[in-house]
């Protein structure tokens, strides 16, 4: 009678190691393709609103009206989040009696630098996952596989005769565990390159806007206001 060697038949028969190891395999699977598709909707709203402010920011607005249309949006994020950061302080400390103009850029400069910390970690946020799942995937599942095929030629070993039909389902269940190591890997590394492109090219954008935005209030602050009159 012909062994049903179907999938879903070699998963159930598995030993309870190799079991064990599909099931964290399975886990990491589903947890990692919820972080891609989480990932996926906050680059893209994060490029859409970078190019968008970028576009506004570059049309000649003045910074103060800028500035105060960002006040009535209830969260603030990538560029516009650095923006406000440093033109909230600039202007407190500029408003500061006897304020020096040095003084005043450089408070402006922590302030940016500061949220564009907080945005570059929001940015790398669960990518440390999905490379431990892309690198260690593999190996756990061949941990199940070399399991699995131990148990069968112990298995074998009480046999007086032993043929491919006796040992097909062994070995079969044995490779599965490497399949889903390999399933739950390829998404994973694929996810994590691309996701680490994105975040490092709105890192470089955050950055140069962080060095020109700072050249624009330098410019400000070291301007001499002009004269009424003779």
């Amino acid at each position: 009678m012909p062994q049903d060697l179907s999938v879903w038949h070699l998963v159930i028969n598995a030993s309870l190691a190799v079991k064990m190891v599909m099931l964290i395999l399975f886990a990491a699977s589903v947890i990692s393709w919820f972080v891609i598709v989480q990932r996926f909707f906050f680059f893209q709203s994060s490029i859409r609103e970078t190019r968008e402010f970028e576009k506004t920011f570059w049309s000649g607005v003045d910074l103060a009206q800028l500035f105060r249309q960002g006040s009535a949006k209830e969260e603030v994020t990538g560029m516009e989040s650095v923006f406000r950061a440093g033109f909230k302080e600039f202007s407190r400390l500029r408003q500061q009696v006897g304020a020096d103009s040095e003084a005043v850029m450089e408070g402006a400069q922590r302030a940016m630098h500061v949220a564009l910390s907080r945005e570059e970690e929001q940015m790398e946020k669960h990518l440390s996952f999905l490379a431990t799942v892309g690198s260690t995937s593999p190996y756990v599942g061949l941990f199940g596989t070399v399991w699995g095929i131990m148990v069968s030629f112990q298995g074998l070993a009480t046999m007086h005769q032993a043929t491919l039909a006796t040992v097909a389902p062994g070995i079969s269940e044995a490779l599965i565990a490497t399949a889903m190591g390999l399933f739950a890997a390829i998404p994973a590394v694929v996810a994590y390159n691309r996701y680490s492109s994105r975040s490092d090219w709105l890192t470089n954008k955050l950055e140069t806007f962080s060095d020109e935005f700072y050249s624009i209030l330098h410019r400000q602050a070291h301007a001499v206001p002009a004269k009424k009159g003779n």
